[in-house]
């Protein structure tokens, strides 16, 4: 079978399909590296907690090494994620259109060979995760269990993005525990309020496959919200922009950080007004959008460590 027979449906056109030598295409693409959107939506609370960390510890000196081990951390972790989500969902995944040619379903990688390379994978995360104190191994290490069981929760729960947001917004008690060797009241407002982003643009991703997903029983915020999802979303990134804007009052943040979380609500605001859920093509280019408005607090937060320190 040819490499361009077997291309994920979702995901042509991109530098594995043309670049990566032909051997690696089933493994790149099982870790989605042909897709790196959430690798870039994983790392974004981590670099949040990073920065604010960093700003109110004052190790701003620590901040590179630190920006450039989350990086590492979060393509490997993100990686071994997707792997086990395509081990487990497997079946699931050659029912529906736009996952049917994932590495799995499709014959390019079998189970065995998943298996160890998310093994690989979990060791490179490991690496990073030995280069910090060990509160913060220990925390890095706790949030296993959840994406453990993150890929069973569509078969269980009509909030399986809940779930993700656990998972995915981890990092934002990552930077507190690196930096201080603990977690205090601003680390769990930052985490909550990335819980709540993720919540809403998961949903909004799940919109692609919510006709696929009610024809074989699989739950999410989408079905759930179906015609509500724009009510649904203003609740969501609201109580993200009011969470986030919590912490960084208990963080004592610049004039900085409050203009970069303006921006971020201004951008999430746009996601609501644009999104048209019928739209699946749309529904993908907003939710990509979540790293641009990641992206903007990150640098706002940059900014008020760097006021801090002068």
């Amino acid at each position: 079978m040819s490499d361009t027979a077997v291309r994920v449906a979702d995901a042509t056109g991109n530098w594995v399909d043309t670049l990566a030598p032909v051997w690696s295409r089933p493994y790149l693409r099982l870790a989605r590296y042909d897709r790196p959107i959430g690798s870039w939506l994983l790392l974004m609370p981590c670099w949040w907690s990073a920065a604010l960390a960093a700003g109110i510890s004052g190790q701003l000196s620590m901040l590179p090494a630190w920006v450039a081990l989350y990086f590492v951390g979060a393509f490997a972790m993100r990686g071994a994620g997707c792997t086990w989500n395509d081990i487990t969902d497997r079946d699931l995944d050659a029912k529906v259109e736009r996952t049917r040619s994932r590495p799995i379903p499709a014959g390019q990688v079998g189970v065995k060979q998943a298996l160890a390379f998310l093994v690989a994978q979990a060791l490179v995360g490991l690496v990073v995760l030995l280069q910090f104190n060990r509160f913060a191994i220990g925390t890095g290490i706790a949030s296993l269990v959840i994406v453990a069981i993150y890929p069973f929760m569509k078969r269980i729960t009509w909030w399986p993005q809940t779930v993700l947001g656990l998972a995915f917004s981890w990092g934002a008690l990552m930077g507190f525990a690196v930096a201080f060797g603990r977690l205090d009241t601003t680390a769990l407002l930052l985490y909550a309020g990335s819980i709540c982003w993720v919540i809403a643009y998961d949903t909004i991703y799940a919109h692609q496959d919510a006709e696929d997903d009610a024809l074989i029983g699989i739950k999410s915020t989408a079905r759930l919200f179906a015609e509500r999802t724009h009510l649904a979303l203003v609740i969501f990134y609201g109580l993200a922009v009011v969470l986030i804007g919590a912490a960084f009052l208990t963080a004592h943040v610049h004039v900085a950080a409050w203009l970069g979380l303006g921006c971020f609500a201004a951008h999430l605001g746009w996601q609501v007004r644009r999104l048209d859920i019928a739209d699946p093509a749309l529904c993908l280019r907003i939710f990509r959008s979540n790293r641009d408005a990641g992206l903007l607090l990150f640098a706002a937060l940059v900014v008020d460590a760097v006021l801090r320190a002068t």
